[in-house]
């Protein structure tokens, strides 16, 4: 933590962050400071076995979490209901300003829960006709994956309580012929990068066995070389062989390409043809979702869309995106809530 003075103001800020972090967290402290409360959070951390906290101005402090003060109001209630019905985790970072867990709930759940749903959502999604509210909770379902317990493992395999692939919210809906698809979306606020491999990182790793400088091509031939393969038991490389022409760009040389941002976006690809497979829903895309200033995920998307030569399964979408063809419905509900999406997020 730094404490660092910006036009006469003192913040206490994480360090390294980039310019666009750094105007995102002033921003949204401001918001804190004018629509909640000035008091700072706590952040607790381990280092070398002692646990410290710091003080933080984005962070809210705890006396104030079961209120929810960073939901939209409006949408609380569906929100807790959902919760109770489908549990899902809080994410660590769930009662920080920049969270992009409580963005994306504010961003989707006033669409998904207005009259005009299917006309906006067919504004976005050319396919959508109309969403499946028979599915899921209201055709939505926050932190989605195949399973909803912490025994079952998922279709992927690498569910447990702590860990495993989920997209931040899936919408069931009927296409144009009438079959049941669904629409995952992963939505990022101010983070630098995607989700890396933990595998490669991990202690358990045997730096013998478990090649990550091998090639795409390499592990398919002998997936004991990727760790979450031979040690985990995941499913992620036997659902790539059977689905190996959708990397139509894979390079023969070259280390593993999901190493890198690409694996987050390579998982929750995954779990959309698993659940393909599946055959309760017809079609599964995946969009990825992100604030208009955030250009630091651009690396990882366009090499991603480069690997699966932009297979339109595939898309990428800002916030201002959605809220702008939500405003043109004229609802006045949705009206007023984009004016508060849009200050507390300065879009």
């Amino acid at each position: 933590m730094k404490e660092e003075v910006i036009d006469g103001i003192k913040y206490k800020l994480p360090e390294s962050l980039s310019d666009f972090q750094k105007k995102m967290y002033v921003h949204l402290i401001n918001w804190k400071w004018k629509n909640i409360t000035r008091e700072e959070g706590i952040y607790t951390k381990k280092v070398k076995g002692i646990i410290r906290e710091e003080k933080y101005d984005a962070i809210l402090p705890e006396s104030g979490h079961t209120k929810y003060p960073l939901i939209y109001p409006p949408i609380l209630s569906d929100l807790l209901l959902h919760k109770e019905i489908f549990p899902f985790k809080l994410h660590q970072h769930f009662n920080h300003m920049v969270s992009s867990q409580a963005a994306n709930v504010n961003l989707f759940l006033p669409i998904l829960l207005n009259p005009q749903v299917n006309e906006i959502l067919h504004e976005i999604k050319s396919d959508f006709k109309s969403l499946a509210s028979d599915q899921l909770y209201k055709g939505f379902r926050i932190e989605y994956w195949d399973g909803n317990s912490s025994v079952e493992k998922g279709l992927l395999g690498d569910h447990s309580a702590r860990w495993g692939t989920d997209s931040d919210i899936a919408i069931a809906y009927y296409n144009k012929a009438n079959e049941l698809s669904l629409w995952l979306i992963e939505h990022k606020l101010t983070e630098k990068e995607f989700t890396q491999c933990g595998g490669s990182q991990s202690d358990n790793r045997n730096h013998k066995i478990h090649l990550c400088e091998k090639s795409f091509s390499d592990i398919l031939m002998n997936k004991k070389l990727c760790y979450y393969h031979d040690v985990r038991k995941f499913n992620y490389w036997n659902i790539t062989e059977a689905n190996k022409s959708f990397f139509v760009n894979f390079k023969i040389e070259g280390p593993c390409p999901f190493k890198g941002g690409m694996n987050q976006l390579w998982r929750n690809q995954l779990l959309g043809f698993a659940l393909e497979n599946e055959g309760v829903y017809k079609n599964v895309s995946f969009f990825v979702v992100h604030h208009p200033g955030n250009k630091e995920l651009g690396d990882s998307i366009q090499n991603y869309k480069d690997l699966i030569g932009n297979n339109p399964k595939f898309s990428v979408l800002t916030s201002s995106d959605i809220i702008h063809t939500a405003i043109k419905s004229g609802d006045d509900k949705l009206v007023e809530w984009i004016n508060w999406y849009k200050e507390l997020y300065n879009i």
